[in-house]
């Protein structure tokens, strides 16, 4: 476990990382991404960890790939590239440098280092999981296999890397309908998700969509009277829900999509008044970018984002520790999974 004492320390002796307006000021270009959400007092503390982290890249010639749930300090101030799942292991397998910084949960640094099997992978917080990765095992693969033979099984990429290895082909929220449709069988498995698979199952009418009983602990808290109430408070309010959510919340929604898909809708539309079904980052990270929209809540925190913090990744780069390691027998078979998912959606969209 990490000595928190010992780490911040060790990080004060080599930076300064006292709060400082000075350097905000200096810094303005890049909170002005973030104002609507971030004060200038609280950038004021941010700066001089984005700043030694800015630097610290370049020196260990290392990239940052951090998800839309990030908090925007991290999405707009150290990241080199955003995104949702898909584009992130995209990103994965383009990057250059021999160093990434993954910004999200222990998943994705999996998938990166999956990809990427000759680079160094840090993950900040080993213990930044997730609930629907821990809701599955490959054994329990092994059981929908047995009770659905001859049915392929797509597992979303909120999976380890052992089930990565024990499934098809993976997805994610803004693929994982088109990934379905495709599958050359009339009965497809789903796995962890059961919410996710569900509405799929909606979207293609045409298989028989069977799922593990799995769900994200921020998805699955949100219900249909939520949205309700916010459309009786705010008459003309937009409802953008992600496909983690039940169906009967998805239901209620204008539109459904992964966080890109969220992002895209958002941008395309700019509605006066929007509320965005997913984690509460998302809205942060892209509130300044349009000043027009109203983003009002709910909105649930994930517990396990959150636990990347400037300081966890700063001291990633300063020790590069917590690099992420995945056993080549079960990262082949999952390479492959992830691979097939990128390959399909590529087809797909040309």
């Amino acid at each position: 476990m990490l000595d928190v004492t010992a780490m911040r320390d060790e990080l004060r002796a080599h930076y300064d990382l006292a709060p400082s307006m000075e350097l905000a000021q200096a810094m303005a270009d890049t909170h002005a991404r973030m104002d609507r959400v971030v004060t200038m007092l609280d950038w004021a503390v941010h700066a001089p960890y984005v700043a030694a982290i800015n630097r610290l890249k370049r020196e260990r010639n290392a990239v940052v790939l951090a998800h839309n749930y990030m908090p925007p300090q991290i999405y707009h101030g150290i990241a080199d590239f955003v995104g949702d799942s898909l584009q992130l292991a995209i990103r994965a397998t383009e990057v250059e440098a021999p160093v990434i910084v993954q910004c999200g949960v222990h998943f994705m640094a999996e998938t990166s280092k999956i990809l990427n099997p000759a680079k160094t992978v840090l993950m900040p917080d080993m213990g930044a999981g997730c609930s629907l990765a821990e809701s599955i095992t490959a054994e329990g693969i092994a059981q929908m296999r047995a009770q659905y033979p001859g049915a392929p099984v797509v597992s979303y990429v909120n999976t380890t890397a052992e089930v990565k290895a024990a499934s098809d082909i993976c997805c994610t929220s803004s693929n994982a309908a088109q990934i379905v449709a495709a599958m050359d069988s009339d009965t497809v498995i789903m796995t962890p998700d059961k919410w996710l698979a569900q509405n799929v199952a909606a979207q293609v009418p045409q298989k028989r969509v069977v799922w593990w009983d799995g769900a994200c602990i921020v998805h699955e808290q949100f219900t249909p009277q939520d949205l309700r109430d916010f459309r009786s408070w705010h008459p003309g309010l937009k409802i953008i829900a992600h496909p983690e959510c039940p169906p009967d919340v998805v239901a209620e929604a204008d539109f459904t999509g992964s966080t890109s898909g969220i992002q895209a809708w958002v941008e395309r539309e700019r509605p006066e008044q929007v509320m965005l079904v997913t984690e509460c980052s998302m809205a942060s990270n892209i509130s300044d970018s349009l000043p027009e929209v109203e983003f009002l809540g709910p909105c649930n925190m994930c517990p396990y984002m959150q636990m990347i913090t400037l300081e966890k990744v700063l001291w990633s780069l300063h020790s590069m520790t917590g690099a992420v390691e995945v056993d080549p027998a079960v990262a082949e078979p999952a390479r492959r999974a992830v691979q097939r998912m990128i390959d399909l959606s590529r087809q797909l969209a040309a």
